[in-house]
This record gives structure tokens, C-alpha cells and sequence, in this order.
């Protein structure tokens, strides 16, 4: 199997994932694009998208990137080692896109670059790196 199917089928039987109505927008090798839609739950105060939300969205990000470009006969193990979120703007009121990329892929590490922006616009909200760790068993 390969794991972008794995992870397309897993982001949309996820209970967190739905709870938070993340999507699956892009997946390509060490690539991939998810959707957080704003809603008035996510609010942390006024119309600001809570951090919490958008850390989520960034480790999402992160592990379907991690796991998009390897081949397996049975399901991986796998979980975040390492995570740094740098907030640079408030998303106010707005639906967020984060871009997942792979920067390296070692052995059993997968290092990745995310960034965050609001779907109609370029001004990054956030930015991450993250560390995950794939156990092929």
C-alpha cells in the first residue's frame, strides 16, 4: 500500500481530524496540503483562531507528509518526536491552508517544514518544524 492512500483514508475516519473539519486539499510524495475551516469554536478570543487549532493543523500536516511517500504491507507506526510552532499573525475569522513539506527523510526520522496562511491570502500566519518518526516494524 502506499501511504498517501493510508493517510487519505485516515484523515476522513479520524475522529479529531473531523471534529476539527480538517481536509485533505493536495497529497504528493513529501507533500501535502490540508484545509482548516474557521469556525466560531476555534475562537481562542474575539474572531482569532485559537493556537491549539493551528498546532494540530501543523502536526497533521506534518504526519500525513511523513507518511505520503512510503510503500508498506502493514500499516506504520508512527508519532511526532519534535514540534516548533512560530505564530506570526493572528488568522482572524478566516479559513487556513498549511503546506507540509518533507525536508529530509532519514531511516526512521522524517523532518518537516510547514507553513500556514489564510486560504485567501499570502501573509503566513504561522510556520512549523516538525519531527516524526516512522516505525516500518
Amino acid at each position: 500500500m502506499r501511504g498517501a492512500e493510508l493517510i487519505s483514508e485516515f484523515l476522513k475516519h479520524s475522529p479529531f481530524v473531523g471534529h476539527l473539519g480538517i481536509e485533505l486539499r493536495e497529497i504528493e510524495d513529501d507533500r501535502v496540503v490540508l484545509a482548516l475551516p474557521f469556525r466560531d469554536e476555534m475562537v481562542t478570543i474575539g474572531d482569532v483562531v485559537h493556537g491549539g487549532a493551528i498546532s494540530t493543523l501543523i502536526d497533521t500536516a506534518a504526519m500525513a507528509a511523513a507518511w505520503s511517500a512510503i510503500e508498506f504491507d502493514e500499516p506504520p507506526r508512527g508519532t511526532t518526536v519534535g514540534l516548533s510552532v512560530d505564530f506570526l499573525a493572528a488568522g482572524r475569522a478566516t479559513d487556513l491552508l498549511a503546506e507540509a513539506t518533507i525536508l529530509r527523510r532519514g531511516s526512521s526520522l522524517c523532518f518537516c517544514e510547514v507553513k500556514v496562511r489564510p486560504i485567501a491570502g499570502a501573509e503566513l500566519v504561522a510556520s512549523g518544524l516538525v519531527t516524526y518518526k516512522l516505525d516500518s516494524r
